[in-house]
């Protein structure tokens, strides 16, 4: 074998092995993100508990606030939908959600005004029943247009009455008139569903993706990108309760 041989083999090997060197240089950033979790947390009711509806799905003002000082002093960025793209380059990112739109939803609002500095931005996204707003103890469209215009809270859709989505057929009153009696209220695109008791399947995912950008779930994980199909329509909740201790808070916002 002539030394050129021996040259050339050497050059190609050594060409070799950079191309798949940069190859794994470009590829990193994607396997890094791929790897990140992140919190999806839910709440319903933010109130003493009064006796009405299931207590652990209450969580008492004081711990709510307690839980919303654990993310700003542990540095986390809360997030809402419309900033779903922002996850790989926030710090930390949780998504802060609450479902029905109860009134005393008010309550997070007053302690999120309470919280804000210029270090920490609590934000929050409620998922509301269109035909439930304004009842006695539903928000209002004023409460959500001005909960909507703090910048604090974005308003998405729990369908137009609740019903499990796998077993009805007008799907365009409960997805698509929701949607838009929501966008009404606030002027800010509905763009997030999240299905009622978490019911879900092939046709409801379909149905979802024709209205929709995100459909939200409550299976009890933490985020985190697979690449699978309908990925966007399978994001995963979960429940902080009224027995939810800050310790036990702290290990599911950390993944702990």
């Amino acid at each position: 074998m002539t030394n050129e041989t021996i040259q050339g083999e050497e050059f190609l090997m050594k060409k070799t092995a950079c191309f798949f060197l940069s190859l794994m240089v470009l590829l990193l950033p994607i396997q890094v993100f791929a790897a990140q979790k992140v919190p999806i947390i839910l709440y319903h009711w933010i109130d003493e508990y009064t006796g009405i509806g299931p207590k652990d799905l209450y969580v008492t003002p004081k711990n709510f606030e307690e839980q919303m000082k654990y993310l700003r002093d542990h540095g986390f960025t809360p997030l809402t939908f419309e900033q779903w793209q922002d996850i790989d380059k926030a710090k930390k990112p949780i998504f802060i959600t609450f479902d029905d739109g109860w009134k005393d939803n008010l309550n997070a609002f007053t302690i999120f005004q309470k919280l804000q500095s210029n270090s920490f931005k609590p934000a929050g996204t409620i998922f509301v029943i269109s035909e439930f707003i304004g009842r006695s103890n539903r928000l209002s469209q004023t409460d959500l247009k001005r909960m909507s215009d703090s910048g604090f809270f974005s308003i998405q859709s729990h369908t137009a009455t609740h019903p499990n989505l796998t077993k009805v057929t007008n799907y365009p009153f409960e997805l698509k008139d929701s949607k838009e009696k929501i966008q009404k209220i606030t002027g800010k695109p509905v763009i997030a569903l999240a299905y009622p008791y978490g019911s879900y399947n092939d046709k409801v995912i379909a149905e979802t993706k024709i209205y929709y950008s995100f459909g939200i779930t409550t299976i009890p994980k933490q985020y985190s990108k697979q690449g699978i199909k309908d990925e966007n329509y399978l994001i995963p909740r979960i429940y902080i309760n009224y027995s939810t201790t800050l310790k036990e808070f702290a290990n599911i916002v950390d993944g702990s």
